[in-house]
């Protein structure tokens, strides 16, 4: 199966260079476009527009004066588009040619909120947000930006039904939760590849840097009729950033931990280069960090561990032709991260460490190819991601707590889009696509005796047909996977409705499927320590797939209110897990820590609804909130705890009720920006383990906290397109960090809660150009 699948691979590769190989013209058509664009109100030239030929890869930028030019374009009448930050899109037809030059010019209207999104997620093509068959949120580079982020952990809440939390007071285990499912119930992609494992799961989301980012898609709900395995929860997807102009960034940002002498430097680099023709461009990126060691409570015990990381990384792409291109990206991310006590010993001479050192490498490589019309298009790709880990995760100056880890993740797939002027009843897109994936996992502790192999076979196919008009469209499809830890095919379908009785309202109502496969999870290779003791997860011998029946129901809307641009959404959820993992202490080992174990719960439910606002009152002003009521319960009470007089639950642990999100941006000046970002999470249910803080385990209610974030920005123009930009503010800016968190070697490294950083100073300074 797996031979016949590749051979298919290398053969649809091969015809796809052989069909684009008759396509390529041997000289240029000299028909040329160009023209400038400009602010239909001010009639200020706008520069580094976007402008592109629609339904071809053919595009460019306008430069620093907003003029563009595109040469050796396709003969005919073309639809040319322009997109700008801060406008509403715009198109024009144009005939060109050969031989001939032409004038387009475009003026364009201010837009806070944009209908015309382009994402891919929803049906792994690209498509217009408001057209698209399911519901997809975007988070684009610049929300990173206001909210001071780093890394992709620390720009995802910003979505309604997404939280970020910091799972473990050594080491700094994040998670990311849609829906208030745990992180393993999410599929995390890059570039729609899934290479995301469960070892890089475990700090994947502070190890991606934010400036590697172009934007974030997120789909709630099971996606695993689309993306297979682990899309059970919902799918967030890293489109990495594409070189558009020549151009280049550096930033350097300073920040001061809890007023403390711990701080956190961050540099980042930036740079493009694109070919005079548009045909060929080169993007880099690279982040260096390093963040001190922070003790909040004065015990000698960090809250947040030590962290020393560099990143590099590079995104190309070379126009075969007019309807064609190879797509190229890699990157090198090496990360240090030590938290415990006794920072400056080693790890076993500390009487708690959790230490590990991380060496990723990942890239990917595809092929896009279309007809002329766009009614045909192909896709081809292989990507890969290898991850090397060495740890330490012990206490008492264990010697024997040294481990290493290493991890291989293969993905390839072929994808096929069919449009039909009509099949039966109106207008559809037919797309077949076939995937394989292989994980090979060997994690390693010679003093503990334990050696763990996982290797992972998914051979996958998916097929859907999405009916559509302006109006309505209906879609139905699925996936079957053949799992090589589970003995059946297991069969995902997925309909989606959509319906828009004008452009400003988008009415969708979507069912999918989703399931989990018994294997080893992010939280399965981190090792908490508990009361001084070592504690692992194993999976039980009858652990069978979790399945998930997602329901959904969204109202879109737009208005305008005079001037005052607005835009809600409303979504109701509800979320069904049959066979759920849980998690119950089952053993203590003769090295003296403990064992759970993974098995089949009874079920659980998730429902609730999104709601999430947006409103543009002037140029200078701007607001958006999400706020998410959520109700998460196991359909019987969970036994969570080895002693028996501690009652179950049926709650799900760390799911708040009710939390939410907002931004706010304030414009005063043409070059003042102020930045206001938040997050709030309502009460919620936290497990504390006996250790120096409570004598017995207890489920403990949280209570509801809000991290509030300040920026300031300031541009000064230093020659012509070179920009500097001095910024500075403050990380909750009401220090609503966490007032109880337990003290020394006993201390229940898991009860944490709250916001990651205490109140936090910084200052900073970016180059652009």
């Amino acid at each position: 199966m797996k031979r016949f699948f590749l051979s298919a691979l290398l053969a649809l590769c091969l015809t796809g260079f052989g069909v684009q190989g008759a396509e390529v013209p041997r000289k240029g058509t000299d028909a040329n476009l160009f023209g400038h664009v400009v602010d239909r109100a001010t009639h200020e030239h706008i520069p580094y527009a976007t402008v592109s030929v629609v339904g071809t890869p053919l595009g460019t930028t306008t430069d620093a004066s907003g003029h563009y030019y595109l040469k050796n374009l396709p003969e005919g009448t073309l639809t040319v588009e322009v997109r700008a930050l801060g406008y509403a899109v715009q198109q024009a037809s144009v005939t060109l040619t050969r031989g001939a030059t032409r004038e387009l010019n475009f003026e364009v209207e201010q837009s806070g909120i944009s209908m015309d999104e382009v994402v891919v997620s929803a049906s792994r093509s690209a498509t217009l947000r408001r057209e698209a068959p399911a519901l997809v949120s975007v988070l684009d580079a610049g929300l990173f930006e206001k909210a001071g982020a780093s890394c992709l952990a620390q720009g995802l809440s910003f979505q309604p039904g997404v939280r970020v939390e910091n799972d473990c007071q050594n080491c700094g285990f994040t998670q990311v939760r849609i829906n208030g499912l745990d992180g393993h119930y999410s599929q995390i992609l890059v570039d729609s590849h899934p290479v995301f494992s469960a070892l890089t799961g475990v700090y994947g989301l502070e190890q991606i840097p934010a400036n590697m980012i172009e934007r974030v898609e997120v789909l709630r709900g099971g996606g695993s009729a689309l993306y297979g395995s682990s899309a059970i929860g919902g799918t967030i997807n890293v489109i990495t950033k594409e070189p558009t102009r020549s151009s280049a960034q550096f930033a350097h940002t300073l920040m001061s931990l809890g007023g403390s002498n711990s701080y956190d430097n961050t540099s980042m680099l930036n740079a493009s280069i694109v070919s005079e023709s548009g045909r060929a461009g080169l993007g880099i990126f690279g982040q260096s960090r390093h963040r001190s060691g922070y003790d909040h409570n004065g015990d000698g015990f960090t809250e947040l561990p030590v962290l020393d990381s560099r990143s590099v990384g590079m995104r190309s792409y070379f126009r075969t032709g007019a309807y064609s291109r190879i797509t190229a990206q890699y990157h090198h991310l090496n990360e240090y991260r030590r938290g415990g006590n006794l920072l400056d010993r080693p790890p076993h001479e500390a009487n708690v460490a959790e230490q590990t050192d991380h060496t990723i490498d990942g890239g990917s490589l595809s092929f896009d190819l279309s007809s002329a019309d766009r009614s045909d298009r192909f896709n081809v790709y292989a990507s890969f991601q290898n991850t090397a880990r060495k740890s330490y995760y012990g206490s008492k100056q264990d010697l024997r707590a040294y481990g290493t880890t290493r991890d291989l993740v293969v993905a390839s797939g072929l994808q096929y889009v069919h449009a039909f002027e009509r099949l039966l009843f109106m207008p559809s897109e037919l797309t077949l696509g076939a995937e394989y994936s292989y994980d090979d996992l060997h994690d390693r502790s010679v003093g503990y005796a334990i050696d763990t192999g996982q290797q992972v076979h998914i051979v996958g196919g998916y097929f859907q047909n999405e009916w559509k008009t302006g109006k309505w469209s209906l879609l139905l499809g699925g996936r079957l996977d053949k799992h090589n830890l589970v003995d059946h095919v297991i069969f995902s379908p997925r309909v989606n409705v959509r319906f828009n009785p004008s452009e400003a309202v988008n009415l969708r109502v979507s069912y999918a499927a989703g399931y989990r496969a018994p294997q080893a999870f992010d939280e399965d290779l981190h090792i908490a320590i508990v009361g001084g003791e070592r504690v692992r997860i194993r999976l039980a011998d009858d652990l069978k797939e979790e399945r998930s029946h997602s329901v959904s129901l969204s109202a879109d809307l737009y208005h305008n209110f005079g001037s005052v641009q607005t835009n809600l959404l409303v979504e109701g959820f509800y979320t069904r897990l049959d066979d759920v993992f849980a998690l119950r202490d089952i053993e203590d080992t003769d090295d003296g820590g403990k064992i759970k174990e993974r098995y089949n719960g009874s079920g659980a439910t998730v429902a609730g609804v999104n709601v999430e606002g947006r409103a543009v009152f002037t140029r200078w002003f701007e607001l958006q909130a999400g706020m998410t009521w959520q109700r998460s319960r196991y359909a019987e009470p969970e036994q969570w705890s080895e002693d028996p007089e501690v009652p179950s639950v049926r709650r799900m642990f760390r799911t708040p009720d009710l939390y939410g999100y907002f931004t706010a941006t304030f414009k005063p000046l043409r070059r003042l920006t102020a930045d206001v970002t938040g997050t709030c999470t309502g009460e919620m249910l936290v497990q504390h383990m006996k250790g120096s803080g409570v004598a017995q385990d207890v489920a403990v209610t949280t209570p509801a906290f809000c991290d509030v974030n300040l920026r300031v920005a300031y541009d000064l123009r230093l020659y012509r397109d070179i920009t500097l930009q001095l910024y500075g503010g403050v990380q909750n800016l009401f220090n609503a960090y966490q007032k109880d968190f337990d003290r020394g070697v006993e201390r229940d490294s898991g009860y944490i809660y709250g916001p990651s950083l205490p109140r936090s100073w910084f200052v900073g300074a970016k180059v652009s150009f």
